[in-house]
């Protein structure tokens, strides 16, 4: 695979070019530790020139556009697939799925603008949806492309120039995602450099920059919002979560292990979405306990291209070791057996809460002796984006669904995917800010115009 990888480029200004910028850090193939290429940045001055091309840039990107960078798409997603489970270390069975986002997501974008979402005229009073002007997409390293393309494919529908800049450590396949997105839209409406957080730090800080939809950790959504504050500019911010998995006391128990140890290991635990805390009824901890268990010393640890791995490496020495340090300290038990070689850290559940997102197979147990106590418990932490409950009954299930404060709470699943492709994926307290979503994405990058005549419009009440 690592004679395969793409070369590291950048585009700005409709030409590709070597990103200079040596950021001191190895890319690794996760599998093994073994560094690949070398992490790097698109030069200040080149990110500027990027900055400049983006406020002059005009130019629609018609839903023919959208569609013909999906069809253009479409054959290389495998390939596309390939390159993110090298990188990032998650099983190819479970990226591949994941592609669909890639090509549907230009797809679904060009589909709104027909249907009229950029036009919601009210009784002869027309409100036109207008671009905010040039758009920052910033992507993390779990899932980048189909992160990327879900962002840029709404801002290039909404008619802003885009800038993406991805993650210095998974920069592959967003290299084959420009190549088909530049060939489709107007010159200068896309534009993707490389870089860390300090090519990040740049491009916030410039007032050109008229809407950044960044999706990352909390400290990284908190400078984005700093920067963007004296500005006034609207941000989208997706930062994870600490999420709580509330097994209720009739809940089946192969449907709660099952949840648990897919929650803890989708990704590799690498995922805003993935188990942070099991809420569990202390008469039951221990049957649960087991069962989680032996679902998860069941797992196949391998490489991530090997089709028949369920749980891979981590995407990089640094953030193995980072989850590694979560650990110090504490009381917690491992499963299943890791390779000798490679980023691997075995799914852990603590024998403790877990106060803060780790991002990683790691998870805190805390026991629960009533229902109320255990919506408290999954309320008590200042994270808000997803939330599970697991119970046979499933009203009950509802109803505690109900009271638990997160963007989007599921009853009995556990997939990577929303609850409905229309609805809104809300971000609560320190999970974000805004709401991504297949609509609400496409809105974020617009402005509202309303034009009439005073007069023509009434309202009668009687």
């Amino acid at each position: 695979m690592t004679a395969e990888l793409p070369a590291i480029v950048d585009l700005v200004d409709g030409d590709w070019g070597t990103p200079s910028v040596d950021l001191g850090v190895a890319l690794e193939d996760p599998a093994t530790g073994a560094e690949v290429a070398r992490a790097v940045a698109t030069a200040p001055e080149r990110v500027e020139l990027a900055l400049a091309v983006a406020e002059r840039a005009s130019g629609a990107s018609t839903p023919e556009m959208l569609d013909a960078i999906a069809d253009a798409l479409e054959p290389r997603l495998a390939r596309i697939a390939e390159l993110d489970a090298f990188a990032t270390g998650v099983p190819i069975g479970q990226v591949t799925p994941l592609g669909a986002i890639v090509a549907g997501s230009f797809r679904l974008a060009a589909d709104q603008v027909r249907g009229g979402l950029l036009r919601e005229d009210r009784d002869g009073v027309r409100v036109h949806r207008l671009p905010l002007g040039p758009a920052l997409c910033l992507v993390p390293w779990n899932a980048p492309a189909p992160m990327a393309a879900h962002k840029v494919a709404n801002a290039l529908a909404a008619g802003c120039p885009v800038i993406l800049k991805v993650s210095e450590l998974t920069p592959y396949s967003v290299v084959l995602l420009a190549e088909d997105i530049a060939e489709h839209v107007p010159p200068g409406m896309f534009q993707l450099v490389h870089g860390g957080v300090a090519t990040g730090a740049q491009l916030v800080a410039d007032p050109r920059i008229k809407a950044v939809s960044f999706t990352g950790g909390l400290a990284g959504g908190r400078s984005v919002a700093t920067a963007s504050a004296p500005l006034l500019r609207p941000c989208q911010l997706e930062l994870g979560g600490n999420n709580p998995l509330v097994v209720l006391p009739d809940a089946d128990l192969d449907t709660a292990a099952r949840m648990a140890a897919e929650l803890l290991t989708t990704l590799n635990g690498q995922w805003c979405r993935a188990l942070g805390r099991l809420i569990v009824p202390a008469d039951r901890s221990a049957e649960l306990l087991e069962a989680i268990g032996e679902r998860l010393d069941a797992l196949r640890f391998g490489p991530p291209l090997d089709p028949g791995t369920e749980f891979g490496p981590l995407v990089h020495s640094r953030h193995a070791r980072t989850v590694r340090d979560a650990l110090a300290g504490r009381e917690f038990r491992s499963y299943g057996k890791t390779p000798d070689v490679g980023n691997y850290v075995a799914p852990t559940l603590l024998g403790e809460d877990l106060a803060d997102e780790v991002f990683g197979p790691v998870a805190g147990t805390v026991t629960y002796d009533s229902v109320e106590e255990a919506v408290r418990l999954a309320n008590a932490v200042p994270y808000g984006l997803e939330g599970y409950v697991c119970g046979t009954d499933e009203q009950l299930a509802l109803t505690v669904a109900q009271q638990i404060r997160a963007g989007e709470v599921k009853v009995n699943g556990s997939s990577i995917m929303s609850l409905h492709l229309m609805t809104p994926r809300p971000a609560w307290g320190w999970s974000g800010l805004g709401e991504e979503g297949t609509a609400e994405t496409l809105r974020f990058f617009t402005g509202a115009r309303v034009v009439g005549v005073e007069g023509r419009f009434a309202l009668h009440t009687s």
